[in-house]
């Protein structure tokens, strides 16, 4: 385990980090599972052409893209500018039409005006400490009344199943904080401290109730492997499905 842990900064931390990044965002393992993600969420959804899809801490635009190809009318929103450009000229290589814009996820302006809104990969859910919740019921005020919201979370069961040498899981607050080391685009590292919250299956489902939206799932995910199963301890990550009323 780390020595100590910080609480989190109350702050939209991952802007800084998503700057460094930039384009070694995508270098990383869990980056390459997009297409079977994308078969998944496109089948779960099963959207008319054309509908709109908001997909919130889209990071550098790996969903956006993909769905916007698939016919669909995307908004992507994130806290970092470079994820954005890279978003941006990623659909603009595609020849495929997607806007997005550098928002904090709890003050997103939308109300009622999206057939979907996810948040995969951790989006802009799951590093906001206490504002998670904030965070999903932007997201359930964003979307029209029936449509979906589905976003993955890391899951509690995995890290408590999982503990990590570099990590500090705190019990009480639920917030895993880990100091490690990123590169940037050019191969530099730097410094960087992580806070993420794991959920359990529970939780998610609470918090959804609790922000006015309908759970109709929760399943056991990883990287690359969506797939409708059980959550279990072996999965690191969480799949929530709910529904507008």
């Amino acid at each position: 385990m780390t020595d100590g842990f910080r609480a989190h900064p109350g702050r939209p931390y991952f802007a800084e980090i998503g700057n460094t990044l930039g384009g070694a965002y995508l270098r990383y393992d869990f980056t390459r599972g997009t297409e079977q993600e994308i078969r998944f969420l496109l089948a779960l959804l099963n959207l008319p052409p054309d509908a709109r899809v908001l997909d919130v801490g889209c990071g550098p635009g790996r969903h956006a893209a993909a769905l916007a190809a698939a016919g669909l009318r995307v908004t992507g929103i994130d806290v970092s500018s470079r994820f954005l450009e890279i978003a941006a000229a990623r659909c603009k290589e595609a020849g495929v039409g997607a806007a997005f814009f550098e928002c904090d996820a709890r003050q997103m302006p939308f109300d009622d005006e999206f057939d979907a809104v996810i948040a995969i990969c951790e989006g802009a859910f799951g590093v906001m400490g206490a504002d998670d919740a904030l965070v999903l019921r932007r997201m359930m005020e964003a979307v029209r009344r029936g449509g979906r919201v589905v976003l993955t979370a890391f899951s509690a069961l995995y890290e408590a199943r999982h503990p990590r040498d570099e990590a500090h899981f705190d019990l009480d607050t639920g917030i895993v904080y880990e100091r490690t080391t990123i590169k940037d685009e050019s191969g530099r590292d730097h410094p960087a401290e992580l806070w993420t919250t794991v959920y359990t299956p529970r939780e998610l489902r609470l918090l959804a109730i609790g922000c006015g939206l309908v759970p109709e799932n929760v399943w056991g995910v990883g990287p690359g492997d969506f797939v409708r199963r059980p959550p279990d301890f072996d999965r690191p990550e969480l799949m929530l499905v709910a529904r507008k009323p």
